[in-house]
């Protein structure tokens, strides 16, 4: 009986997210932008007391709804990228830990659902531009220890082989080589010289890492231009390479901040988003697309020895614990905003769980379509949320740190399977056994947000609860209701081969 009311109370939340686009007959655009190493404290929405203006991000956050408990479902991001195209845990795949590289093989099987796949088969045009960090397949002149590459064939395993129509972009981080464009599955002319952001490698003679932002926001731009004149809605997958390093903020906005090249550098990035949305507007397409802003993790530490914005009075953590990498909050509580024009409420705010590999069920509702089986293990429609709905979605989150450690949040509890910060943060794991500190952390976030007090040895009953529950998700291979699957790997849910 109660489920039954429950079903109704939804049904009746998500009844105005729906009645216009089916009288209409048409179903919304849908722009999801991705910001790389944006931590929660850097959007001026979320932080009041944020030093760097961001007039574009609090645009969607007043003009829709703002997520203030949302979280990648990795502390890095090649994972979490993983989790949003295909609403899977990366760490059910061959990567345990760490992340890719620009020539690293592709990890989302090819027969693996994503959504630009889903969404190209309800009519849909899709693209993706700008950072890729899921590997493909690059043609080899000769194999080994030292690879050689072939820059004149095709590209495969890439985005346009995953259900995206167009990838206009880079493979990896801007840190890494090929230092080079690729257009859909050939790069844009060949990289014949050498050069070195962070680590040296091939890369194109023209090609510059400040000029990366706006490039890939002018494709966006004609992107939408382009797809607005069409009779199909349009999925765009805008995956920005900033503020990653190294930061190389455009001339346009050096030493303008006042908060290092690291607040440039985000002042950039938001200066990018405001260029998507007045795009929008001008080619008259914003009430019917739905818009989503975050980041893939959160804030990474290695900027501050050398742009120590925390000494300005500026925290990208904001009141967390950790940074990128780290299985405390400040790895993984990300900024999440959404907009919606008559779908969601202006200035909403919304304190329920989400995770970004909720991104997969929520668009397959978007569309009405039911997911098969072996897809989406771990995502979550989150529509009902959207409508301001407070009912409970998901059973639990699962958290996963740059060295492979596990966390498991479930309401106001959240266990760490690990002594240390999982990550780059003092104490390192390492530390922390030789510290002979627990080897589990317990945390009420309810009353310590920043993670302060370990209450493992006064609730040994929460701790056997939520073990059980993370390694029935490991078992199971999924942690949503549905047919058990199989992982790609050995799930080991205590790490026991990390490499520390």
């Amino acid at each position: 009986m109660l489920r039954t009311y429950l079903f109704i109370i939804v049904l009746f939340v998500l009844a105005p997210l729906f009645g216009e686009s089916q009288n209409n007959n048409r179903a919304p655009n849908i722009v999801f932008i991705l910001t790389d190493d944006l931590g929660y404290g850097d959007v001026k929405y979320l932080n009041k007391e944020g030093k760097i203006k961001t007039p574009n991000m609090d645009r969607i956050g007043k003009e829709g709804m703002a997520f203030t408990d949302a979280h990648s479902s990795s502390a890095v991001c090649t994972p979490s990228r993983y989790s949003i195209l295909t609403g899977r845990y990366s760490w059910r795949t061959k990567l345990n830990k760490g992340v890719l590289y620009g020539y690293s093989e592709p990890l989302i099987d090819s027969g693996r659902l994503t959504v630009a796949s889903l969404l190209q088969s309800k009519g849909y045009s899709t693209a993706c531009i700008g950072k890729w960090h899921l590997g493909m397949t690059w043609p080899l002149l000769k194999d080994g220890p030292k690879p050689v590459y072939d820059y004149t064939k095709a590209i495969t395993n890439g985005p346009t082989s995953l259900g995206f129509d167009y990838f206009y972009g880079i493979s990896a981080s801007l840190d890494m080589p090929p230092f080079i464009y690729i257009e859909n599955d050939h790069t844009v002319g060949l990289p014949t010289v050498t050069k070195k952001w962070g680590r040296e490698g091939p890369a194109g003679k023209d090609f510059e890492a400040e000029n990366c932002v706006p490039d890939f926001t002018t494709k966006a731009v004609n992107y939408i231009k382009e797809q607005s004149g069409k009779n199909k809605p349009f999925f765009l997958y805008f995956a920005l390479p900033s503020p990653h390093t190294p930061l190389v903020p455009n001339k346009q906005f050096k030493d303008k901040t006042g908060v290092t090249e690291y607040g440039d550098y985000v002042a950039e990035t938001d200066w990018s988003i405001g260029e998507i949305l007045k795009a929008l507007d001008q080619n008259g397409v914003s009430k019917n697309t739905l818009v989503i802003f975050t980041s893939d993790n959160g804030f990474a530490p290695y900027v501050l020895p050398k742009y120590n914005v925390e000494a300005l009075g500026h925290y990208p953590s904001y009141g967390f614990r950790g940074y990128k990498a780290d299985i405390w909050e400040g790895g993984h509580r990300i900024p999440f905003l959404v907009r919606w024009p008559g779908k969601i409420k202006p200035s909403a705010i919304s304190a329920e769980t989400i995770c970004l590999s909720d991104f997969m069920a929520t668009a397959a509702a978007i569309v009405g379509d039911k997911l098969p089986a072996n897809s989406a293990e771990d995502s979550y429609n989150i529509l009902p949320y959207f409508a301001g709905s407070t009912i409970d979605i998901r059973e639990a989150t699962v958290h996963h740190s740059i060295n492979g450690y596990f966390a498991i949040r479930q309401g106001k509890w959240k266990l760490e399977l690990c002594p240390g910060s999982g990550g780059w943060a003092a104490p390192r794991d390492d530390t922390a056994f030789k510290m002979n500190l627990p080897a589990v952390q317990l945390f009420d976030l309810s009353v310590d947000i920043k993670e302060q007090d370990n209450v493992q040895a006064q609730h040994p009953d929460v701790v056997k609860k939520l073990t059980a529950l993370l390694q029935k998700y490991a078992s199971e291979g999924r942690s949503t209701s549905g047919v058990p699957q199989k992982n790609d790997r050995e799930v080991d849910i205590w790490n026991n081969k990390a490499s520390l």
